[in-house]
């Protein structure tokens, strides 16, 4: 008796998803809670991993059709099923015929090539046995064959090109050369889709200002260490000091901190604020919340940690939801100035930029100081220039004297 996999139950907020990839093929053995599949919504990607241990029976939705909560998206035969299974399959094989049991290993030579790249070796008359795989346990893959075709090495170019372009996701340029087409990923997509309607549905406006970074990073020098032995290794870094400074003039000027909903301005009693991360698959922003009652260490750890979660597409939609002020990072990047996109329904981003030296006038001197640019970007339906511009020098006073944050003047 088999056991169905089932896609997650998924919020309200997300009403479907779809199939980024499988990890196992029909007929491969599976151990319990081993990863078999993701599923990409618009917010994240959700892992599924297997119910039993066993062998994966049949998959029901391939990669790119969509699903919705709790739909089977395929099946695991038990361990007890798989082993009567295989002996069934042995006893079949000693009493085939010399005849059977050739086609049967001929029909495990195929299993051994991806069904994108039998077509192309079928398109092009190409020996597979002459092409090494570099797939799983030796997997002949489709850019395997695209890679001897490119080399040369076979006498039908023509074949060749007509090959790739028949292929979804590999073309030919005009003047010969290859290109790959990608179907732009869920996450993607939301994405442009969110930022676009941004730009065109918003009033926005971009104020910007410069920081001396010295005071900050002369904290973070001297620190640096009995803060990491103090925190369990967590290392002291600049966004705690902007997310602190944000939380202050957040709620000096609510305004900065309300969001639009329908025709009704919200007004929000705590400060959560998102941090753009980029990851392989897109721009996420995951939520700090109630970042009044956090320490820098606190909010350090809380970074790295979605960081990671980033990175490796195991950030939950519940840690991505909500969120009344972003700021993004683009100076990891080397970004020296740039004007964020806003994140709806918020009415306001903050956007940091690379820390470089330059020279500043200080008392009638010239002295090089490390500089950063800050940039806000703003709904002016909802925030005047005075208070974008009043909560952006907040920011910069509070930055370049840090005792002002222990104060809280």
């Amino acid at each position: 008796m088999t056991i169905e996999i089932k896609a997650p139950t998924l919020p309200e907020s997300v009403p479907d998803g779809t199939i980024a990839n499988w990890y196992k093929n029909v007929g491969d053995t599976v151990a319990r809670d081993e990863l078999l599949v993701d599923i990409e919504t618009d917010k994240v990607v959700i892992e599924v991993v297997s119910p039993t241990d066993g062998t994966l029976k049949e998959i029901l939705k391939e990669a790119g059709e969509t699903i919705v909560s709790n739909q089977a998206i395929g099946s695991v035969l038990p361990s007890d099923g798989k082993q009567a299974a295989v002996a069934a399959a042995a006893e079949v094989e000693a009493q085939a015929p010399p005849a059977a049991q050739a086609e049967a290993a001929s029909s495990e030579a195929e299993a051994m090539i991806s069904p994108a790249a039998k077509k192309l070796i079928e398109e092009n008359d190409l020996d597979s046995a002459s092409i090494a795989g570099s797939g799983k346990d030796g997997r002949i893959t489709k850019e395997d064959i695209l890679k001897k075709l490119e080399s040369g090495s076979t006498s039908q170019p023509v074949a060749a090109v007509s090959s790739v372009k028949a292929a979804a996701s590999i073309g030919v340029s005009e003047e010969g050369r290859l290109e790959e087409r990608v179907p732009m990923s869920r996450l993607r997509a939301k994405v442009a889709e969110r930022l676009l309607h941004a730009s065109q549905s918003t009033a926005m406006l971009t104020t910007f200002n410069e920081v001396n970074m010295k005071p900050v990073m002369d904290i973070r020098n001297r620190y640096k260490e009995e803060f990491e032995k103090a925190h369990d290794g967590t290392r002291l870094g600049f966004m705690s000091f902007f997310v602190r400074a944000c939380t202050e003039a957040l709620k000096r000027y609510p305004a900065v901190n309300a969001s639009l909903d329908g025709g009704d301005v919200v007004y929000h009693g705590y400060q959560d604020i998102g941090v753009a991360v980029s990851s392989p698959r897109g721009l996420v922003v995951p939520v700090l919340r109630n970042v009044d009652s956090m320490g820098l260490a606190q909010v350090e750890k809380q970074i790295r940690d979605f960081g990671l979660k980033a990175r490796d597409g195991k950030l939950s939609i519940d840690e991505m939801l909500g969120g009344t002020f972003t700021i993004s990072n683009g100076g990891v990047f080397g970004s020296l100035l740039s004007t964020p996109i806003l994140n709806p329904p918020q009415t306001a981003i903050l956007g940091m930029h690379k820390i470089q030296e330059r020279p500043m006038a200080v008392s009638g001197e010239v002295v090089v100081l490390p500089m950063m640019y800050l940039a806000l970007s703003y709904d002016h339906r909802m925030i005047d220039g005075k208070e974008a511009v009043q909560f952006l020098v907040t920011v910069k006073e509070l930055l370049e004297d840090p005792t002002r944050l222990l104060l809280e003047i």
